[in-house]
């Protein structure tokens, strides 16, 4: 199932996040097409579509990570906020952390935070590599880097117990497919529900620290 219709992906936010979430949303969209007039934020292209391509995009995330997961939550290169604001919007008794190193995208991200009052929600302004070692539940990120890279940078993080996931548009299969073979057990590919062309990488466990 794609869905590609602002309207079906509104609906489907609501089923899972109500009135409330969408309330909040609605105020993230109107400050993030002002706010993209002074940092590229997102593809200009894609402001007529926030609910599919990036609202929906975030959200389905939590298809693969259980309700009763508590957190911390780290979203690695949180950008304009996706998926790490959406998400914190959506799963209000979840801690989510979101980590962003350019300071005008931090700044952005704070302002939100305390525009949606999302208290469940830390904006960390920093170099992944500075940020203190935590055991994550669940690990996101979404054009941060390479997969290889990305779990390189975010090993430390994860236990045998935390969740991945990670939207990575056409590339994800051979992305998994590059790993070493131990690593590239742990993954799999889900389909987006945004693109047909879109892959979501999906694991559970420890990924090894190589340094």
């Amino acid at each position: 199932m794609i869905i590609s219709e602002e309207s079906r992906a509104r609906a489907y936010i609501s089923d899972l996040g109500g009135d409330d979430a969408i309330k909040r949303l609605e105020l993230l969209a109107g400050r993030l097409k002002e706010e993209n007039f002074r940092q590229n934020l997102v593809a200009r292209g894609s402001l007529d579509s926030l609910w599919v391509r990036h609202f929906l995009d975030s959200a389905q995330l939590l298809r693969f990570v259980p309700r009763e997961t508590q957190g911390p939550w780290l979203d690695l290169g949180s950008g304009a906020g996706f998926p790490g604001l959406v998400l914190a919007t959506l799963r209000p008794e979840m801690s989510f952390t979101l980590i962003e190193s350019r300071a005008l995208r931090v700044e952005w991200l704070k302002k939100m935070k305390a525009e949606m009052d999302l208290r469940n929600c830390t904006i960390e302004g920093s170099r992944l590599e500075l940020v203190d070692t935590v055991q994550a539940d669940a690990i996101s990120a979404r054009a941060f880097a390479p997969l290889d890279k990305l779990l390189r940078l975010s090993a430390r993080f994860s236990t045998a117990d935390t969740y991945w996931v990670l939207p990575k548009g056409r590339s994800a299969a051979q992305e998994v497919q590059n790993l070493p073979e131990q690593e590239s057990r742990m993954f799999h590919v889900e389909q987006s529900i945004t693109s047909s062309e879109a892959g979501i990488i999906v694991g559970r466990g420890k990924v090894r620290d190589k340094k």
